[in-house]
């Protein structure tokens, strides 16, 4: 890159207050009352229903989009809530267009499906700002179980072993509970403070005591655990960053944008937050467009998305791919970086051209510079602080169909696991299942 190419560097205030507020208002606003009733009237009610098939914690989708349309959205949220406790934030940010709007029979035949995703928000919020929990503990059986991170598997779990009457005990590493749902979500798809929120009205069941600050393995140990519970439960999620694999990484302004959503998200004046003119986005996942599309809505002038394979193989939906572009970001398919460019800060990045030649992707030969004085990198997390005595597949904790680990009496679920997709609702669905077995392993 030629030296009179200069940056103009990272600074914060790029826009006003007003404009910011503007910028970072609600992604999907709420329906009203009557906007519910029109769209719960476009549902089928299919018998087979493939939307419920399509959703990881099976909610009775035609039931509670049929409880709204017959005026009763508190019962339609205690069916969303029995399968999926964090229905309300799961609302919000499940990619609902490649899961159960995807296979709506509406949207088959007329390429626009029933606003599921919208109907389950109105029911849980109505449900929620009405301060009412849906359900009561059962009986205490005089069992305690750990819960190790205060995610959406680890919430999950703890909400139904409490319900069935154990009391938990939940660690978290930061001094803030809730996870990816509090640090790792757009802003503008979780406005007003809604994961905190959330946090507090799931844990109004009682027989759940929060920890923080408390990390496996510095603080608290897994063996430790297992002496003073009767079941453990690991859903600490991926706490390590991928490296980039490409020279210069370590120059200032190479950044991690799970680091920048969290710092976006807990920020009490988005006017302080510096931000490049020009700021580049490494990845191709949900993770990757959420720092892009905040990154221009911060201010940044061009911001660029660099995926290494084609536009099909990214694991961000073509929703969120089109969301990016519609905000002023660009996407750039097969290319991978090779180096940061500039001296102690990043100036720019060097990519490769990319393609697939039987199977493997390799590179063209064929290079380019793109200018950025901002990168961010969004390739991925990894699991660290994982005990020894368990056995990891993959880079994740290995477990069973039931969410049971290599150890006896240790179970996990969500992102630290080796089940399912990455996403919000998987993980509400195997902290649910595996507290099921452990409340059947504990009681039997």
């Amino acid at each position: 890159m030629p030296n009179s190419i200069a940056t103009n560097g990272v600074v914060a205030e790029r826009l006003d207050k007003q404009t910011l507020a503007d910028n970072f208002t609600d992604l999907h606003p709420p329906l009203d009352d009557h906007e519910a009733l029109v769209a719960a009237d476009r549902c089928y009610f299919c018998h087979d229903a493939p939307c419920m098939t399509a959703c990881p914690t099976d909610i009775d989708i035609p039931l509670f989009i049929r409880q709204i349309a017959t005026g009763t959205p508190d019962a339609s949220a205690k069916t969303i809530f029995s399968q999926n406790i964090l229905g309300g934030m799961c609302a919000r940010v499940c990619p609902t267009e490649t899961l159960c709007e995807e296979v709506c029979v509406r949207e088959t035949a007329e390429g626009k499906p029933v606003e599921i995703g919208r109907l389950q928000r109105y029911a849980t919020d109505t449900l929620m700002g009405k301060g009412i929990h849906p359900f009561v503990r059962a009986k205490s059986t005089g069992k305690k179980v750990a819960v190790v991170g205060a995610g959406p598997a680890g919430l999950s779990c703890a909400h139904r072993l409490a319900m069935l009457g154990n009391n938990v005990v939940i660690y978290d590493a930061r001094a803030k509970a809730g996870g990816l749902n509090e640090f790792g979500i757009a802003s503008y798809k979780s406005v007003d403070g809604f994961a905190q929120n959330e946090l507090n009205w799931l844990l109004s069941i009682g027989g759940i005591e929060l920890k923080t600050g408390q990390s496996l393995g510095v603080d608290i140990t897994l063996d430790g655990l297992s002496n003073d519970y009767h079941a453990v439960f690991l859903g600490m999620g991926l706490a390590g960053v991928n490296a980039l694999r490409a020279d210069g990484e370590d120059k200032d302004n190479v950044l991690d944008a799970v680091s920048f959503i969290a710092d976006l998200r807990q920020a009490s004046d988005l006017s302080k937050l510096s931000i490049g003119r020009r700021v580049v986005v490494i990845g191709g996942g949900m993770t990757a467009v959420d720092a892009a599309v905040q990154a221009k809505l911060l201010g940044a002038e061009e911001v660029t998305i660099a995926y290494r394979r084609g536009k099909d193989r990214m694991s961000a939906s073509v929703y969120e791919q089109d969301l990016a572009t519609s905000k002023g970001v660009r996407i750039l398919y097969n290319v991978q970086p090779e180096r940061i460019l500039g001296n102690g800060a990043a100036v720019g990045v060097e990519f490769a051209y990319t393609q697939t030649k039987d199977g493997k992707l390799v590179s063209t030969g064929e290079t380019f510079e793109l200018r950025a004085d901002q990168v961010f990198k969004a390739i991925g997390q990894t699991l660290t602080g994982a005990p020894d005595a368990l056995t990891i597949e993959h880079g994740k904790i290995a477990v069973d169909e039931f969410g049971r680990t290599s150890q006896s009496g240790v179970w996990a679920g969500g992102d630290c696991a080796n089940g399912g997709e990455d996403l919000t609702v998987t993980a509400v669905a195997e902290g649910r299942d595996a507290a099921m077995d452990i409340h059947a392993s504990l009681t039997a």
